[in-house]
């Protein structure tokens, strides 16, 4: 071949040469799974052309495959992880539903939690109902019962409790019933009226009677006036042994062990509620003074006794 025939063939080649960037790029192969890098490849290696032009920079991409991988292995972990719930809540996407067809990322989906609402407060009852319901359950108790229970049991407060208290007692006391409702022991309770009590013990009673013995009711009297008090202390101010009268104080109810003495360790013995219900006291501070029951010589009693 001549020179000149050599100087043509090149000049059609270099006519006929395609710049790399400008070649048409062979069809990505398909992955064998399905899977949120589908559409990603792999870069291909730079290739220099033999004019001398810098190689082309294929796009990065956003993620590695084994990077992908990982972020897959995260994202079902964090799916086992999360508790099922049994229906989703308002504006989340439903069964079947992606977060990302909802428009809601998928951590912040999944992030979300039911919230309970705080129970809605009791209505407050009128005056009127508030009335007959306190009735209705004053006439059921066996015992005095305190306005903060009653406003607990209402579910009302406990300020309007007492004002309804009072109006409902100077109600009865007004109309002139056989019974009353009065204040005794820290509470409230219905009882007939003092004018009435020999009727209602003919009904009761029918006859019988049960009483205290003198011994009885000297010892709550001293246990009254001096609690808590020692059962020594006790046998010393009535001159005799008083244990078998405080064991059937006891048993019927009257009078209490509420500890023991600092120095002696003995028991010590005040009166109960049912002491305070049965004579009608709110507190031990209503019982009357000794002093106009004292003899007048009780000093020359007392030194006598020493």
């Amino acid at each position: 071949m001549s020179d000149e025939d050599r100087r043509d063939s090149l000049a059609d080649q270099a006519a006929a040469w395609v710049p790399p960037w400008e070649r048409p790029r062979p069809p990505a192969a398909e992955p064998d799974t399905a899977d949120a890098a589908s559409d990603i490849t792999a870069p291909s290696p730079p290739t220099d052309d033999l004019a001398g032009h810098p190689p082309v920079q294929e796009p990065e991409s956003a993620a590695l495959p084994g990077e992908l991988d990982r972020a897959e292995a995260d994202r079902a972990e964090a799916d086992r992880a999360e508790p099922d719930r049994a229906e989703p809540e308002p504006g989340e996407p439903g069964v079947g539903e992606s977060s990302e067809a909802a428009g809601v990322p998928r951590r912040q989906a999944a992030g979300r939690r039911r919230v309970t609402a705080a129970p809605e407060p009791a209505p407050e009852l009128s005056d009127t109902e508030l009335r007959g319901a306190l009735e209705a359950i004053l006439l059921v108790v066996d015992e005095p019962v305190s306005e903060l229970v009653l406003a607990q049991v209402l579910e009302q407060r406990a300020e309007r409790v007492g004002p309804v208290l009072d109006e409902i007692a100077a109600g009865y006391t007004a109309a002139g019933h056989g019974f009353e409702l009065r204040r005794a022991a820290g509470g409230w309770r219905l009882y007939t009226r003092p004018e009435y009590a020999t009727y209602v013990e003919r009904f009761v009673l029918d006859g019988q009677s049960v009483r205290l013995t003198q011994a009885a009711l000297e010892t709550l009297a001293v246990v009254a006036y001096k609690q808590p008090v020692t059962r020594s202390r006790i046998s010393a101010i009535r001159g005799v042994n008083c244990d078998g009268v405080i064991r059937t104080l006891v048993t019927r109810g009257l009078v209490e062990e509420c500890g023991t003495e600092t120095d002696s360790g003995a028991f010590l013995y005040k009166t109960t509620t049912l002491f305070l219900e049965k004579l009608g006291l709110n507190t031990v501070d209503e019982l009357p003074p000794l002093a106009p029951f004292l003899p007048d010589d009780v000093e020359e009693l007392a030194d006598a006794t020493r």
